[in-house]
């Protein structure tokens, strides 16, 4: 009997280093703010792409170059002043055409909308194998249960963790917001409070990517942290972002490069 009332005071002070280890852990851990869902009422203006991480103004192009399995590539995306109604929405259509190592392989027309509170929501693609004349991987929200995803969050938070394309079985990534003032360097320039993500493909789970925007521009950066090396850098910007235009040259730093 004493052995048991010994066992059973020590058991007291071991529980509550447990239950105090774990209430720790728990609030170290990042709250995940709520991701909005989708509603057609909440889109009043959807064409005007402001989203600081992710602006789209018709007329602008942005030209990318990395490798892919050790070849060279090159990536061309212009926003362009078409429109597709997708759901009752209009969304701004932005053309996007592949290259490796010179050949043109791949050509693809995106979707996307903003909605008032400033979230830029993906609604699909429309992408074609020049090397095969495949459109495998193509999808659009209200096609066959597809629904939008959502590619920027409008206030993105460290932990934040999204569906980007949601077509069950065929498009199904999801994107993580691992940083918000990562520091980056791409031939186009020097950027500072970059946010980073963490994009994951279910149909490729041996593979992981980073992507990163910079306030004012956009995507500048992808690396593959898993499964391979490939990776992407912005080189060029024509056009305008926000109206405001640009220069073809490289600039060497985030003030500049968000001013010109």
């Amino acid at each position: 009997m004493e052995t048991q009332i010994k066992n059973k005071f020590l058991l007291v002070p071991i529980l509550a280093l447990f239950l105090m280890l774990m209430l720790s852990v728990t609030i170290s851990l990042p709250v995940q703010a709520a991701i909005p869902s989708f509603s057609k009422s909440n889109f009043h203006n959807p064409l005007k792409i402001d989203n600081k991480y992710f602006p789209l103004n018709p007329g602008t192009t942005f030209v990318y170059k990395g490798t892919s399995e050790g070849e060279p590539t090159r990536d061309v995306f212009t926003v362009t002043d078409k429109v597709k109604e997708i759901l009752g929405i209009n969304t701004r259509v932005v053309h996007d055409d592949a290259y490796v190592k010179g050949e043109h392989e791949e050509s693809t027309d995106d979707w996307f909308a903003q909605d008032d509170e400033g979230n830029v929501w993906y609604f699909g693609e429309f992408s074609t194998d020049l090397t095969t004349d495949s459109n495998e991987g193509s999808w659009e929200a209200g096609v066959k249960g597809a629904k939008p995803g959502i590619i920027m969050l409008a206030q993105a938070e460290v932990g934040d963790k999204y569906q980007q394309e949601m077509a069950k079985g065929l498009a199904e990534d999801t994107g993580t917001v691992l940083s918000l003032n990562e520091e980056v360097r791409v031939p186009y320039g020097s950027f500072s409070n970059v946010l980073k993500t963490e994009d994951f493909n279910p149909f490729e789970p041996d593979i992981l990517e980073n992507k990163f925007y910079a306030q004012g521009i956009g995507y500048i950066k992808a690396e593959q942290v898993k499964g391979g090396s490939d990776e992407e850098h912005l080189v060029q910007i024509k056009g305008k972002i926000n109206d405001i235009q640009t220069t073809e040259v490289p600039l060497v730093s985030n003030d500049t490069s968000s001013e010109q």
